[in-house]
C-alpha cells in the first residue's frame, strides 16, 4: 500500500506495466477507490491514461445511463396519475446528463475534449484522434451489439482495462453474447424526443448477466491466454486483447447458455 498519493506519473507507470502502450485504445472499466488515494482523484486517473496511450491513442468510457428508463415497464395500460408523473419525471438523454458508473466515467466525459454517443441508455465517451469515430454509430435496439461502439472497437483490435474490478463489470462479454446464437434478451424502454415530441421507444436487447456467466468466462479466458494481474496502487489490473476475448467468450458463452 502506497504511502503517498498516486501520481499522474505513478499511474501511468502502473498502466504501460499492465501492458499499455503508445498508440493503443483502451476501454476502461475502473473502480477509483480500489487503488487507494489518488492526488487530485479521477480527473488524474484519466490523465494518466491518456498520457499510457500517448496523443494517437484513444480512451473510452462507458457513460450508460441506466435512469433513462421507464419506472414501471411492466405497466403496459394507460397509466394512472401517479403513474404518469413518475413517467415525466424520468429524464430524457442529452451528452450532458450525469453518468452514475463511476468517478473516472465523469471524469472523463466532463472534459471539453471528450466525445460522447447519443443512445439514451449506453453511450461511451472516448477521448483521442479516433474518439468521434468510435461513438458515431449505435444501433438503438442491440445497442452493445455489431453496430455500436463495442463493434467499432473489435474491429479496431482495442484492449480492455480492468481496474480493481471484475468481468462481471466487462461490457464487451454482453457484446460477445450478441454474437451467441441464443443470446438471453430484455426489452429497454426509455423517452425520447422525436420532432419535438416527448415519446416512449422500445427496443430489444441482450439481457444483464447478474453475475451468473460472465466471471467464469473471464476467468477461463484469463488463464487461456495467460492474462497477468498487475497491482497499480492496491488495485489489481488486467489488460485484455479484445480480438482474442471476443472470440472466446462466444464459444464459451454458447456453451454455458446451452447448458
Amino acid at each position: 500500500m502506497h504511502e503517498h498519493p498516486l501520481t499522474a506519473a505513478d499511474l501511468a507507470r502502473g498502466w504501460r506495466e499492465a501492458g499499455v502502450h503508445d498508440g493503443m485504445t483502451i476501454v476502461v472499466h475502473s473502480s477509483l477507490s480500489s487503488l487507494g488515494r489518488v492526488e487530485g482523484g479521477a480527473a488524474t486517473v484519466v490523465e494518466s491514461l491518456l498520457a499510457a496511450v500517448g496523443p494517437a491513442g484513444n480512451v473510452v468510457v462507458p457513460t450508460f445511463t441506466p435512469q433513462v428508463t421507464d419506472p414501471e415497464p411492466e405497466h403496459s395500460g394507460v397509466p394512472d396519475t401517479a403513474l404518469r408523473a413518475r413517467r415525466d419525471a424520468v429524464p430524457a438523454f442529452h451528452p450532458e446528463l450525469p453518468s452514475p458508473m463511476g468517478a473516472v466515467p465523469e471524469a472523463l466525459r466532463s472534459r471539453p475534449d471528450s466525445v460522447r454517443g447519443g443512445h439514451p441508455q449506453v453511450s461511451l465517451a472516448a477521448v483521442g484522434p479516433l474518439a468521434a469515430d468510435i461513438v458515431r454509430r449505435q444501433t438503438l435496439g442491440f445497442a452493445v451489439g455489431r453496430v455500436s461502439p463495442f463493434g467499432r472497437l473489435h474491429e479496431l483490435g482495442a484492449h480492455i482495462l480492468l481496474i480493481g474490478v471484475g468481468h462481471n463489470r466487462n461490457t464487451f462479454l454482453h457484446y460477445a453474447e450478441t454474437l451467441t446464437p441464443h443470446p438471453r434478451l430484455k426489452l429497454r424502454r426509455f423517452p425520447m424526443e422525436v420532432d419535438g415530441e416527448r415519446v416512449w421507444a422500445e427496443a430489444l436487447d441482450v439481457g444483464d448477466d447478474n453475475s451468473t456467466h460472465f466471471p467464469t468466462v473471464g476467468g477461463d479466458f484469463e488463464a487461456h491466454a495467460g492474462i497477468k494481474e498487475v497491482m497499480v496502487g492496491a488495485a489489481a489490473c488486467r489488460l485484455l486483447p479484445v480480438r482474442e476475448l471476443v472470440p472466446f467468450a462466444v464459444r464459451r458463452l454458447t456453451e454455458l447458455l446451452a447448458a
